[in-house]
């Protein structure tokens, strides 16, 4: 891992996706941790480097079925939180 995730949660409809689209969200909250941050673009995954070097909010983005899958760990490093962008 190359943060804390604090308090890890999930809203119901991101809860309801993933178990719909098998998706396993140990495997995608890993994924985040570990740095791989999906399908974000070059100045949001380069936002992301500065987020790890001056502990601000990361965020990731995974498609899946044509929806995107929210984890956003917050800049104090208390919750991460995977979510849909409706969620947000």
């Amino acid at each position: 891992m190359l943060f804390r995730l604090g308090h890890v949660v999930c809203t119901p409809a991101a809860l309801e996706f993933c178990t719909a689209q098998n998706i396993d969200m140990i495997k995608l909250i890993r994924r985040h941790a570990a740095g791989d941050f999906g399908d974000l673009s070059v100045s949001d995954a380069e936002a992301n480097v500065q987020a790890l070097q001056h502990d601000l909010r990361v965020f990731s983005s995974y498609v899946f079925a044509g929806e995107k899958v929210w984890v956003i760990t917050e800049a104090d490093r208390t919750s991460t939180c995977v979510l849909l962008p409706e969620d947000y």
